[in-house]
């Protein structure tokens, strides 16, 4: 399957967004600084989602971005196909030519069909869910560094041996 890092920064970048919106709009710097995403591919990137209808852009000082849509509203699909970037799991690009001039391989029908079942699969995925996903994750990484942490035992203790 060819899914470029044009998909994978895009829904990132979006889910990033999504995260920090309810703070008020949010910088494409700042995504760019906490996700290691170039500046400049972020804004190429970003014009396709707003061109898309999936963020808003607002301008002067405080401005930034936020999600045109309930987060509810956006799939992965919906953001992977704003970009442009193609689920394909063909050699031949989906034209059908994948031995030379109209001439299909014997597997051309699986690899299509991983296609229709990999988008399906993306539809149904929105960037909500991703958000309460990470959300959830970030609590249980918190929870799980302070069950693991060994109690500290007084400055006392560990002088009288306790």
């Amino acid at each position: 399957m060819r899914l470029t890092t044009k998909g994978r920064f895009a829904v990132t970048a979006m889910l990033d967004l999504a995260l920090r919106e309810s703070n008020g709009p949010v910088t494409l710097a700042g995504i760019s600084e906490r996700q290691s995403i170039s500046l400049s591919y972020l804004e190429q990137l970003f014009g396709k989602l707003r061109r898309a209808g999936l963020v808003e852009s607002v301008r002067g000082p405080g401005g930034g971005y936020t999600l045109a849509k309930d987060a509810e509203a956006i799939s992965v699909a919906d953001i992977i196909v704003a970009v442009d970037e193609p689920v394909d799991a063909t050699q031949c690009g989906g034209r059908e030519n994948c031995l030379g001039t109209n001439q299909r391989c014997m597997t051309h029908d699986l690899w299509t069909s991983l296609n229709t079942t990999i988008f399906d699969y993306l539809s149904k995925v929105s960037l909500a869910s991703l958000v309460n996903s990470q959300r959830t994750k970030d609590v249980n990484v918190l929870q799980d560094q302070r069950e693991a942490r060994p109690s500290r035992r007084s400055r006392s203790e560990s002088i009288t041996g306790l």
